[in-house]
């Protein structure tokens, strides 16, 4: 009977749990041994692994999270911390190890496949940022999250005639920020792949209040600019009333949507497919909403432009 793992690693995102369940839920099915991986490379190194069965996977579709936790690990970066790794999983007779998680989980995973042990990637990150695939778990319940929030700031903004600077997730990725900001309205959203220069920031905000406007909502993915910083600088300049909002963790926890639930069971029953059909060294994608695989190697070195044009767009419906 063939053995098989799984693992989340990196930052948490909604729907990991849906994909942990239908690898396992698959792999029984086909007659695989399914070992569940705590804490990702951290705990590989650490043998932190135990069989799962079909019902250690029951009623955790709809959670938030990932059951078997999650770490980084950077020492994984180095060949004596992989070799402990693959001595592990050779002391389980595991050749395999789907990996859901983002770019960094997926270099952890090619690391493996170059000691000879086959990987297969799930993209699972809320920043939707991986190259070569349409959309990664999580991204929905996140933005959906953003979303509610920004709902919720519009309210007080509208009854107090502020503008308000809400800060969100995006290190190097502006998707949340841009999606967010086209699906509430907001005037302006500053992403790192395209910064805007602030005086263009006052001007447009300067313009609404011109044009009667009340309220503003600008949205900041945090590798654009801080909320604190982007504040001061409207303030100072139009000397208006600024609030600022930091969302924080709560974009990365709660209850996964039915696309997220959707996607990652997609993406899990596919990996076991591809042990089946002795595939490897490949991420899956999705592509024109189907789900197809990719090698490590132009995932990896790829990069993911954001669509620009959506800039645009949230200029022209927010006059």
């Amino acid at each position: 009977m063939k053995n098989i793992a799984v693992l989340t690693s990196g930052g948490d995102a909604p729907g990991m749990n849906a994909a942990i369940r239908a690898v396992v839920r698959k792999g029984n099915k086909e007659g695989f041994n399914v070992y569940g991986i705590s804490h990702g490379f951290l705990g590989l190194t650490k043998g932190d692994l135990k069989k799962l069965e079909v019902r250690d996977v029951g009623d955790i579709i709809h959670r938030g999270g990932t059951i078997l936790y999650s770490a980084r690990c950077e020492e994984f970066k180095e060949v004596h911390v992989q070799q402990k790794a693959v001595a592990t999983l050779r002391e389980y007779n595991i050749d395999t190890v789907i990996v859901i998680g983002g770019d960094g989980s997926f270099r952890g995973a090619q690391a493996l496949e170059r000691h000879g042990i086959k990987t297969i990637g799930i993209p699972a990150t809320i920043d939707n940022d991986i190259p070569f695939t349409e959309y990664t778990i999580g991204f929905d319940t996140s933005l959906n999250t953003i979303l509610e929030a920004l709902d919720r700031i519009r309210d007080t903004a509208t009854s107090h005639e502020r503008t308000f600077i809400v800060e969100v997730m995006g290190r190097e990725s502006g998707q949340l920020a841009l999606y967010s900001g086209l699906a509430s309205g907001a005037e302006v959203s500053l992403v790192p792949e395209a910064i805007e220069e602030m005086s263009t920031v006052i001007h447009k905000i300067d313009e609404s209040i011109r044009l009667g406007k009340k309220h503003s909502i600008v949205i900041v993915a945090e590798g654009a600019i801080s909320a604190a910083e982007c504040s001061k600088i409207i303030s100072d300049a139009l000397h208006i009333e600024v609030r600022t909002s930091v969302l924080g963790h709560i974009q990365r926890g709660g209850k996964p949507t039915a696309r997220d639930r959707i996607y990652a069971s997609r993406f899990g029953s596919t990996a076991v497919d591809l042990i089946l059909e002795e595939k490897h060294d490949v991420a899956l994608i999705v592509n024109e909403g189907k789900i197809k695989m990719k090698d490590f190697d132009e995932v990896i070195t790829g990069k993911k432009n954001l669509d620009t044009s959506i800039l645009k767009m949230i200029d022209e419906l927010s006059i």
